[in-house]
């Protein structure tokens, strides 16, 4: 039933043309994510747009709304993460947000994705360069060469969950490959750290989750 926030991350591949009617969703983050393909999104609050590798999308579903989303090629599939993370507060306003992420700024860096607004603005991230949660929430995106290796730390108790998008590395110590998962069970005390080497390229995203 999920961890902590983190309550879906579902891996979709869709059939060229095919995808999911109307449908309605509320008191939800959901953050989709493009790996290959393209995807046609359609909501009640009259956004419309294609989702595209690099591409980060965030609809809070809030008092509820009303999305569609399908396959924009009538040739190739589309494959995606969708995130589902449980608000901090119930009804809520429904809102929207894309941005693209250049790949080249995930190259062997923790490139933040997504933060909650409040702490962004604290540690001076600029709010270009990731999409809001409206959860105490981080999520950390990153394309590692082979043999690279990144240490991360934050400065106060943490849960993570990091899940393998391709590739191979170990995660203190323990090796992980693509559509693995892998999380801590207890929070991290003040300033420990997680450590990731790439026994080969690999994509991931690590969640910092209170």
């Amino acid at each position: 039933m999920g961890f902590r926030s983190l309550r879906v991350i579902n891996e979709d591949i869709v059939a060229p043309g095919e995808g999911f009617d109307p449908h309605p969703h509320d008191n939800m983050e959901i953050i989709t994510v493009i790996l290959e393909g393209e995807l046609k999104h359609q909501d009640s609050m009259g956004n419309g747009s294609v989702i595209r590798p690099g591409d980060l999308q965030r609809m809070s579903a809030g008092t509820g709304v009303t999305h569609s989303e399908f396959n924009a090629s009538s040739q190739i599939p589309v494959h995606l993460l969708q995130i589902w993370i449980i608000p901090s507060q119930e009804g809520i306003k429904p809102s929207y947000e894309q941005k693209h992420l250049a790949f080249k700024d995930r190259r062997d860096r923790l490139l933040p994705v997504a933060i909650p607004a409040d702490e962004g603005l604290r540690q001076g991230r600029s709010r270009d360069s990731a999409i809001v949660l409206h959860q105490d929430a981080c999520i950390y995106a990153s394309v590692l060469s082979p043999a690279a290796e990144l240490v991360h730390s934050c400065e106060k108790p943490r849960y993570y969950w990091l899940q393998v998008v391709s590739g191979k590395l170990r995660v203190n110590g323990v090796e992980v490959s693509a559509g693995d998962a892998a999380y801590t069970p207890v929070a991290h005390p003040a300033r420990r750290e997680i450590a990731l080497t790439a026994v080969e390229e690999s994509q991931f995203l690590l969640f910092e989750l209170a």
